[in-house]
């Protein structure tokens, strides 16, 4: 099975918590057990895992992005974006996570974030649920 999500993003840089969409497609899948596989098919966002109880944690990443890759006249890229592309490459764009019992296999305090790089836009989240 395999759906898209679309997400709407509201600032230029966020990480939004779509751990809940994604449960909701392991719920209406029925797979009882078995692996989820989300990917975002964009260049400027990007997919992670991370601790989804202290909203502190989503702050300090995002400055921390943008002390490592801040925007820049040195780049070269016309649109002008090119720490967005960066930021993306550096968190990735896909995970896998075990399915038990109809639930992902997070951790305790574990969530599955979207990267906003580039915002606000419309993203997609592509979810393909595979039965063992």
């Amino acid at each position: 099975m395999i759906s898209e999500l679309t997400v709407s993003t509201g600032n230029r840089t966020e990480l939004i918590d779509i751990t809940g969409l994604i449960q909701d497609v392991v719920r209406e899948s029925e797979v009882s057990s078995g692996l989820c596989y989300v990917f975002v098919p964009h260049t400027t966002a990007g997919l992670t895992l991370n601790e989804n109880w202290d909203p502190a944690v989503r702050d300090d990443a995002i400055r921390t992005f943008d002390e490592l890759v801040p925007q820049s006249p040195a780049f070269r890229h016309a649109e002008g974006n090119s720490s967005a592309h960066i930021k993306a490459m550096l968190l990735g764009f896909s995970a896998v996570i075990p399915i038990e019992s109809g639930n992902l296999m997070t951790g305790t305090w574990q969530g599955v974030f979207l990267g906003e790089f580039d915002g606000p836009r419309r993203r997609k989240v592509i979810v393909k649920i595979v039965a063992d």
